[in-house]
């Protein structure tokens, strides 16, 4: 029978795509080139999916705040990833990584290296990842944790001062906490557990952020003769929309700590994930709705934040219905937390200290309750809570007071009435049209 040309140039990608991914000789990993290309490809989906969480995280903060510091608050969500990727590019991969050490603090030198040959590509990871992918996944974690600090810190701070702060943190505290766990140090010997990051990221910015709010202060009109006075968003839609974006990014953030495309894991983590963000929402809009007794859309999207927080830590060791009562109880959390942080005027005007910081204590505690992993203790989380909460908080402190006596950390009383927008950027997010929510 005479063959068809059609079918034969339609065969040709086929056969060739098919003849890569195939499991070949398996090399001295013992991972065949197919597995080992299907892997560090979800590693790298995974790292764009974390990057639109910076979107996320750019979209709700403006949200929650007044229109007249919208540029301000996407000024600093965008400088703050070039920062984040510049300084762990430079320093904090390697102060976060670095080989063999004392378990406290190690150092394997200035900038990226690529190891020679395999030994950056199939035989840097067995085989789940290379070198590059390794430093750039890591890095978009590292830009996450000031991030979060900007969120609490919004409608008042000097932005001048917020960058350098932002570099110092990423580059030195973040990665030298970071490697207690992910680098091999003592609380990893020790058995603390931390997944994907409630307490190494979300926690680590939220102490973070608790110390830069009590040098920076509450913002004006916020709490007038003992009274607390809302001060509302002014795009409850870019909120939501941040929301989103930020649930879907934690499908990168969880399944990627999985740190190959392990199947039947990264399936589970997937699950898990949305379950606790789920129950996060239900939980959070009933206690809201029966404190508040209306339904407040603020407290449900930072509900959905709050369970994804929550799971966070233990995504990979918990059960499905485990899962679910993290997220419940994290979404309970967080209502009476943003409603406690007011009442002792310390003021977040996104309610990152509630999601990030309590519910991260509460998730990395979570894992010595829920783990199937009986190695997994309670005593030891709440130790790791503990080391990290007071060296970071200390370590944030100090450097944001520092600055305080140096540039100054807030702006003037004009500035902060008029909005940041005109006086630190001269032009507005919405110039040409008319706002009533200032």
């Amino acid at each position: 029978m005479k063959k068809n040309p059609f079918f034969t140039y339609l065969a040709l990608p086929v056969v060739s795509v098919l003849a890569f991914i195939a499991p070949g000789a398996a090399n001295a990993a013992g991972v065949s080139q197919g597995l080992f290309t299907a892997n560090n490809t979800w590693m790298l989906v995974a790292t764009f999916l974390v990057f639109i969480m910076h979107l996320g995280f750019a979209a709700l903060e403006s949200g929650l705040t007044r229109a007249k510091n919208t540029t301000n608050i996407l000024f600093k969500n965008t400088a703050i990833v070039a920062i984040g990727l510049l300084t762990y590019a430079l320093c904090g991969f390697n102060l976060m990584y670095p080989g063999d050490f004392n378990g406290w603090i190690g150092f394997a030198g200035v900038g990226l290296s690529l190891p020679a040959g395999d030994g950056g590509l199939i035989g840097y990871a067995d085989g789940a990842y290379t070198y590059y992918t390794d430093f750039i996944f890591q890095a978009m974690f590292a830009a996450t944790a000031a991030t979060i600090v900007s969120g609490a810190v919004a409608e008042r701070v000097k932005l001048s001062s917020f960058l350098v702060f932002s570099a110092i943190f990423v580059a030195i505290v973040y990665p030298i906490v970071g490697s207690w766990k992910w680098g091999g140090g003592w609380l990893d010997t020790m058995g603390f557990y931390d997944f994907a990051g409630s307490t190494l990221v979300h926690g680590v910015g939220g102490w973070g952020a608790l110390a830069c709010v009590l040098v920076l202060g509450p913002r004006l009109g916020k709490y007038v003769n003992g009274q607390v006075k809302p001060i509302l968003g002014h795009s409850m839609p870019l909120a939501t929309v941040g929301m989103f974006l930020l649930w879907l990014g934690w499908f990168g953030f969880n399944g990627g700590s999985v740190l190959s495309a392990d199947p039947g894991l990264v399936s589970l983590v997937f699950v898990t994930t949305s379950l606790a963000a789920a129950a996060g929402v239900l939980a959070s809009m009933i206690t809201s709705w029966m404190v508040q007794k209306k339904p407040d859309l603020s407290m449900i999207l930072n509900g959905s934040l709050a369970g994804l927080v929550g799971i966070t830590a233990g995504a990979d060791t918990v059960t499905v219905m485990g899962s679910i009562i993290i997220g419940l109880i994290a979404g309970v959390l967080v209502v009476f937390s943003v409603m406690f942080f007011d009442r002792v005027k310390i003021d977040d005007p996104v309610g990152a200290l509630s999601v990030h910081l309590v519910c991260g204590i509460w998730g990395t505690l979570a894992v010595g309750i829920f783990s199937t992993n009986a190695d997994h203790k309670l005593w030891v989380q709440l130790v790791g809570v503990i080391a990290y909460g007071v060296v970071t908080f200390a370590a944030a402190f100090g450097l944001f007071f520092a600055l305080k006596g140096i540039m100054g950390v807030r702006v003037t009383e004009q500035e902060e009435m008029e909005g940041l927008d005109m006086h630190e950027h001269g032009v507005a997010a919405y110039n040409g049209f008319q706002t009533t929510n200032q």
